[in-house]
């Protein structure tokens, strides 16, 4: 779990601060590491943060979260986590961020999460750290498109991103 002295948690602290200074509030798992970080950063720059935990893990949310939505399961958790969310930047993680990741893209991908007036979600996703994964993901979806010469509709949902800024700055429209 990477801790306050690495680069990769001052960056999710900052991008925590932008959101915060944009006026978007933070929702995340609510737990150590980016999580954290990001949730450190909104509340340091006054903000709100959310932090979507789960009972399976006794834990309780860090103390940088100012609203605790407790959740029975784990599946309930990533289903509240991606329901509250108008927008979604994957940093580095592990496996329960792919699973965050590949939950959101899939429910995107059968339009499930179109919001009736504002259009689609953003699905900002983190390079290079993501790169890998998307690459791959998106070989096979070109494979299964050939047969119908179409570019793959999943494909064009997510956004690779090289930067907090450039997160905040594409949630901004800018």
């Amino acid at each position: 779990m990477p801790g306050e002295e690495t680069e990769v948690y001052r960056q999710a602290q900052q991008l925590g601060r932008l959101l915060a200074e944009a006026g978007l509030a933070v929702c995340n798992g609510g737990y150590g590491g980016l999580m954290e970080a990001s949730a450190r950063g909104a509340r340091e720059a006054r903000g709100h943060t959310v932090g979507v935990t789960c009972a399976v893990w006794p834990s309780p949310a860090n103390r940088w979260i100012a609203e605790e939505v407790r959740t029975a399961s784990f599946m309930e958790r990533l289903t509240t986590l991606i329901e509250r969310g108008d927008a979604y930047v994957v940093l580095p993680g592990g496996t329960g961020t792919l699973a965050e990741l590949s939950l959101v893209w899939e429910m995107m991908n059968k339009s499930s999460l179109v919001k009736s007036m504002d259009g689609p979600r953003p699905l900002l996703v983190m390079a290079p750290y993501w790169q890998p994964v998307i690459a791959c993901l998106d070989q096979e979806a070109r494979m299964a498109a050939s047969a119908r010469k179409a570019r793959p509709p999943a494909m064009e949902l997510v956004t690779m991103i090289r930067s907090v800024e450039e997160a905040v700055a594409r949630l901004k429209g800018q």
